[in-house]
């Protein structure tokens, strides 16, 4: 008995490995069927064998057999003198049996059939994936990384699939080597092309999110919820969670004995700063709190404008706005709030750091000042113009513009 062996093309399936065996027979067994359809105008009556095991095809037609002379369908109906030659015991009105050669194909309908089997295998392997990373978006995704290219990473998982790191999705200072081992989430996935596009993100906010689920239990218990979350990646975040149970404290849950939840998740970040914080639906207090840790003297908000005037102690300025701005900036983003910082100065005999000007006075002209001994706005404006233009290399239109600038402060 001759078999259509495929033994051959199934060793090129290997590389398959999220088509089960069931799946693989029905795809081999569609490709045949659609190959008899077009070379006999039906399939009906044809039994279609696959044994993935062995690695063969068996195909049987079955046809009526009808007096010589009365053949109206070749495919369906055979005459009794073929019928016996088969088999001589055979008689008219019984079914008759006879297995497809391989002969009966021709060389071009057997590269058919074998292009048709690839192109149908691999369809299905890129929609499985597809289907696959559709679920697992939002989902941390540990991987390899493959290439580094100029504008992107590749990273293939422990199944081989490919997955991409656009530079954009990356934390600033992150830096990777092939071979390295590489955490993120899964951000986007598209079909380009007939293929799936997986794209991953260190920078999303869902990625710090998953590594405190992975780092805090009862974040991941849902007794704490993370209500918001935002971050300049690499610099700063700014987390508001809260829980229901009064028994559990959430800021300190999350942080950890001496941080020791919390540092695993910096170092994962390339030490990027992480203020956790307690929710609150009161505005002033969750104001209070999001721009932590500069200390509030007063605070005025107006809800139809969602703007907040937020009074401080001149030394607590330079705390709320951060580094690069990104306190402030992250506070504002956390409580729907544009939030404004004014120094408050209603104490006559207060004084303000020099330094703390920096946003409105040239550093280099803060500088000669403090070269002259001047650290504070009020040394400043005990000397005279004249005095300061001797002292230091100003000249006299910049020291009057600092003096007005100095003055405005305590009015």
């Amino acid at each position: 008995m001759e078999h259509i062996n495929l033994v051959e093309t199934f060793s090129e399936f290997k590389e398959f490995k999220n088509i089960d065996r069931e799946t693989m027979m029905r795809i081999i067994e569609d490709v045949f069927r659609h190959m008899l359809i077009k070379k006999h105008g039906s399939d009906e009556n044809f039994n279609v064998i696959v044994n993935i095991d062995k690695g063969d095809l068996e195909i049987w037609r079955n046809r009526e057999i009808v007096d010589d002379g009365a053949v109206e369908d070749d495919n369906r109906q055979i005459a009794y003198s073929e019928a016996i030659k088969i088999e001589p015991d055979f008689e008219v009105g019984e079914e008759v049996s006879e297995e497809i050669k391989m002969k009966d194909f021709g060389r071009r309908e057997i590269l058919t059939i074998r292009q048709n089997l690839m192109a149908k295998i691999q369809e299905f392997e890129k929609d499985n994936i597809f289907k696959k990373y559709k679920e697992k978006i939002g989902e941390i995704i540990t991987g390899e990384v493959y290439q580094v290219w100029k504008k992107e990473i590749l990273v293939l998982d422990d199944e081989y699939i490919e997955l991409t790191l656009p530079r954009s999705e990356q934390i600033p200072s992150d830096f990777y080597r092939k071979g390295d081992t590489i955490r993120a989430v899964v951000s986007k996935v598209d079909m380009r092309n007939n293929t799936p596009v997986i794209v991953l993100s260190r920078t999303s906010p869902a990625f710090l999110e998953r590594l405190f689920e992975a780092e805090v239990p009862e974040v991941y218990d849902g007794l704490i919820t993370i209500r918001n979350i935002v971050r300049v990646p690499g610099e700063r975040a700014k987390l508001a969670v809260e829980s229901y149970d009064d028994r559990i404290d959430p800021v300190g849950a999350c942080v950890g004995m001496k941080g020791s939840r919390i540092h695993g998740i910096v170092r994962e970040l390339r030490n990027e700063n992480i203020d956790v914080i307690n929710f609150t639906s009161n505005p002033s207090l969750y104001i209070t709190r999001a721009l932590s840790p500069a200390k509030i003297s007063s605070i005025s908000i107006n809800e139809s404008t969602k703007r907040a005037d937020v009074y401080m102690k001149p030394d607590q300025v330079s705390l709320a706005i951060g580094k690069g701005g990104y306190n402030i900036k992250l506070a504002s983003k956390l409580t729907g709030y544009e939030i404004d910082v004014y120094r408050d100065t209603d104490y006559d005999n207060e004084d303000v750091d020099i330094q703390e000007f920096a946003d409105e006075i040239d550093q280099w002209i803060i500088d000669e000042l403090k070269a002259i001994g001047c650290d504070t706005a009020r040394s400043v404006l005990d000397l005279s113009i004249e005095e300061l233009v001797t002292r230091t290399d100003l000249e006299e239109e910049t020291i009057k513009e600092v003096i007005r600038i100095l003055r405005a402060e305590f009015e």
